[in-house]
């Protein structure tokens, strides 16, 4: 027993060690940049050994109500580790970044989140550390879309990668919100708060909760995922007609860049990505992964690194 036990002991110091060093091979730096009269909070993600040279970079945007210390952070550090540097940054209302036009804190803003992705390749093609001519954009969730939008046409962007995407259209809304009905109601909510210039409820809580934007509980709720204390978790009600009125599913044709898709039918809304595939007419990679859940895309180590390992050779690709 003592020597099984020894045994364990050293397999759990040499696990713990090897996870120590991986980290200890990423380098962070905390930058911000300007979009709109105001000032984003970044991160950029570099190896801790220095290339010699610019690196092909990866700008990672995360789920609605996220911020970057959450499942961008997460798939930055994957994709540093297989070669690219990776950036990371809170949009303007949430987290660390400034607000939005007048003072608006924690609205789910399409157009604003676009333009600050825009705004993040800008910046980070700038950098001395990357490859101006090797700039790809990862979307996790909602941000895919937002992704989609920033990446088409622009001459910066070489590839998109998305992971989970939660792709809607007017179907879908309809589907998930309640219907005709329940659309409507919500957008007249969005209206009136919108009216007095915001009205902010939890983002997260347990199941069953009442006046919270996701009663699920999970992983937004859950300490050691990603309730952690850098998470806002808040919703502006403001938010709801702009969210549900962007239908990304219907416009695959606007992107102008090869594209790779990691999703699962566990996973939340497939039928919005299937649309879209079908719809787009260029290069395109889809990987289904069975019985991974949409929670699971954003930290579960191993659908994390699968899901890693297909965008980074679609990024190699270069």
């Amino acid at each position: 027993m003592k020597i099984l036990t020894a045994i364990l002991t050293a397999i759990t110091v040499a696990a713990s060690l090897a996870a120590s060093q991986a980290l200890a091979d990423i380098t962070t730096r905390a930058v911000t940049f300007e979009n709109e009269g105001a000032t984003l909070s970044g991160t950029l993600y570099l190896p801790a050994a220095a290339p010699g040279k610019p690196l092909p970079m990866v700008v990672v945007t995360g789920a609605w109500t996220s911020v970057q210390e959450q499942m961008p952070r997460v798939y930055a550090r994957e994709m540093v580790e297989r070669g690219f540097a990776a950036f990371t940054f809170d949009f303007r209302g949430w987290g660390k970044s400034g607000d939005l036009a007048n003072q608006v804190r924690y609205k789910e803003d399409p157009d604003a989140k676009i333009s600050d992705i825009r705004a993040a390749f800008r910046f980070v093609s700038r950098l001395p550390e990357v490859d101006a001519a090797n700039i790809n954009g990862l979307g996790i969730c909602a941000s895919s879309g937002y992704m989609v939008d920033a990446a088409s046409g622009n001459p910066l962007v070489n590839r998109v990668g998305l992971v989970a995407p939660w792709l809607q259209n007017d179907t879908l809304v309809k589907a998930v919100y309640g219907g005709p009905k329940g659309v409507a109601g919500l957008i007249s909510m969005s209206r009136a708060a919108e009216a007095k210039g915001g009205e902010i409820i939890g983002a997260a809580g347990p199941e069953g909760a009442e006046g919270v934007l996701m009663p699920i509980g999970g992983y937004y709720y859950d300490p050691k995922r990603g309730a952690i204390p850098e998470y806002d978790n808040k919703w502006n009600q403001a938010s709801w007609e702009g969210w549900l009125t962007y239908h990304p599913a219907d416009n695959p044709q606007r992107l102008d860049k090869p594209l790779a898709v990691v999703h699962s039918e566990a996973a939340a809304i497939p039928d919005g990505v299937k649309t879209f595939i079908k719809g787009f007419t260029g290069e395109a990679t889809m990987k289904w992964l069975e019985n991974v859940t949409q929670f699971d895309f954003y930290d579960n180590p191993e659908d994390v690194r699968r899901a890693a390992d297909v965008v980074a050779e679609h990024f190699s690709k270069g």
